[in-house]
């Protein structure tokens, strides 16, 4: 599954993050100050924040969390209890997941749980 058509919960209801775009679902939280590109998809309870920017893409969900300077970009996941953080970059086609923690300036573009 790509994803681009990673499915979100039943009845999520979807908006558009005024940075960028991007959809967000009302159960997940994104700071005004993040970027979520119109490609991007943050849902579940994840959190977004700081100067984080999510883009191409890239999803976000379960309970992660992305913050400070950190980048998702590309068809990347950051999924279960993962955080990026700091000066980050996840890009390509990473998966980021589990209790993993990606953070300064650690640029990751495979699979880290």
């Amino acid at each position: 599954m790509s994803a681009a058509t990673l499915p979100a919960p039943s009845g999520t209801r979807w908006l558009p993050h005024p940075n960028g775009g991007g959809m967000v679902a009302d159960t997940a939280y994104v700071a005004p100050s993040a970027y979520i590109g119109p490609n991007a998809r943050v849902f579940g309870t994840a959190q977004v924040f700081g100067n984080a920017r999510v883009y191409g893409t890239a999803r976000v969900f379960g309970t992660a969390w992305v913050y400070g300077n950190a980048r998702v970009s590309g068809n990347a996941w950051v999924y279960g209890t993962a955080w990026v953080s700091g000066d980050a970059r996840v890009s390509g086609d990473a998966r980021v997941s589990g209790k993993a923690r990606v953070h300064n300036e650690t640029i990751t573009t495979g699979e880290t749980t």
